[in-house]
């Protein structure tokens, strides 16, 4: 009979270091799943849409702490000084959209990069910004013939819209 114990008791804790492995790597901090966009965790969850702005988007998580809801957003490759701006604003629009949907505003979210993570306040001030920058796109888009962007051909390689675009790099 103690040796039963003793397995069952040596399974539990294999099975709490391998979830404290897999939370680590994805760079979730502590608290509960309530959202995921990867299949390693779950059945993936539908988007988050707010109708007002037509902005749609799903973060690979959403953690609940201390009654708060946390978007993560996990990206690949290593982090740079600073997170990029596209990638800050990526985080702000899902800010935005657990707001809208949940009723529950984010104080901040998280960047997951490789090898750190940054914690990025949702302010007003970044909120306001989000909007006047969709608002941009969006008159961008209405207007037509946008002029590329960037000089990375990386970025070009990645792209949607590579096959179709009179600008691209590659």
């Amino acid at each position: 009979m103690t040796s039963i114990v003793l397995i069952l008791f040596l399974l539990a804790l294999l099975f709490f270091w391998q979830s404290y492995r897999q939370r680590k790597a994805a760079g979730l901090p502590g608290g509960r799943v309530v959202y995921t966009d990867t299949r390693g965790w779950g059945k993936v969850e539908k988007p988050l849409f707010y109708p007002a702005l037509a902005l749609t988007g799903k973060p690979d998580y959403l953690i609940e702490k201390n009654g708060r809801l946390i978007p993560v957003e996990v990206k690949s490759g290593r982090a740079p000084e600073a997170p990029y701006d596209s990638h800050i604003y990526q985080l702000a629009s899902y800010c935005l959209l657990v707001e809208k949907t949940y009723g529950r505003r984010p104080p901040y979210g998280i960047i997951h990069y490789e090898n750190r993570d940054f914690a990025v306040d949702y302010t007003r001030e970044l909120e306001s910004a989000l909007i006047e920058l969709i608002a941009d796109m969006r008159e961008d888009d209405v207007r037509g013939n946008i002029a590329r962007s960037h000089e990375q051909p990386s970025r070009c390689r990645g792209c949607g819209f590579r096959n179709i675009c009179e600008q691209s790099l590659m």
